[in-house]
């Protein structure tokens, strides 16, 4: 089983989730009921939607992750899979987007254009 596989298996447990056809129509995709909150596109590579808040907040622990690609201006990122432990920074990441999303939206944080696989 890939790391892909084996992370949406235990996040598609998780209550606030729902597996939906990615808007970029690419793999697979879980929301919330806020929108689209995690795209796998490969055995490897999940694109993962924050908002400008919650990226702007974390800015400095997403760089210092070798596993976390951030592309400039997108709300949006790639989570790269190589060992178990990137699986659970992607669950911890995906718990605080969820909780952004809550609150969102929030003044200068307009809704995300697309995800990274774009």
């Amino acid at each position: 089983m890939t790391l892909a596989l084996r992370a949406m298996t235990r996040l598609a447990d998780w209550p606030d989730l729902a597996e939906v056809r990615p808007s970029c129509g690419t793999g697979r995709a879980l929301c919330s009921a806020q929108g689209e909150i995690v795209h796998f596109h490969t055995d490897h590579d999940v694109d993962l939607h924050l908002t400008d808040r919650a990226i702007r907040r974390f800015e400095d622990h997403l760089k210092g992750a070798t596993a976390v690609r951030m592309v400039p201006g997108s709300r949006w990122v790639t989570i790269h899979l190589e060992v178990d432990s990137d699986i659970d920074l992607l669950l911890t990441l995906v718990s605080v987007a969820l909780q952004a999303h809550q609150s969102w939206p929030v003044p200068g944080d307009a809704p995300s254009a697309g995800c990274n696989d774009h």
